[in-house]
């Protein structure tokens, strides 16, 4: 991802951010297939979960974004993504989730 949306050192790291919200709304979507829809095996969950996204997703890699834009000398807007960045997972997370339930509850009415 960082190959097609770069950036700069002194830019907003737009990559990671998407990364890390198109893992979390796949994560909410999942969640709720597995736990409402699917009845699979107990250890589904954190192998999909954890496993397949928790290595799509990018956490370590905020924490290093953060760190280069301070020691850059970017600090605001380090505080601009820190503080964002929780938020619109959260955000997409239970979005997903809510409209994945939903669906399940349109299909199987």
């Amino acid at each position: 991802m960082d190959l097609a949306l770069p950036t700069r050192a002194d830019g907003f790291p737009w990559s990671t951010l998407a990364v890390n919200i198109s893992g979390c709304a796949l994560m909410g979507a999942l969640m709720v297939a597995i736990t409402e829809l699917w009845v699979g095996h107990r250890l589904l969950r954190p192998l999909l979960g954890t496993g397949v996204l928790g290595g799509y997703t990018t956490f370590s890699t905020f924490a290093g974004d953060v760190d280069g834009l301070v020691g850059a000398g970017h600090s605001f807007r380090a505080l601009v993504y820190v503080l964002s960045t929780p938020i619109a997972v959260l955000i997409v997370t239970w979005t997903t989730a809510s409209l994945t339930r939903r669906l399940i509850i349109r299909r199987t009415s």
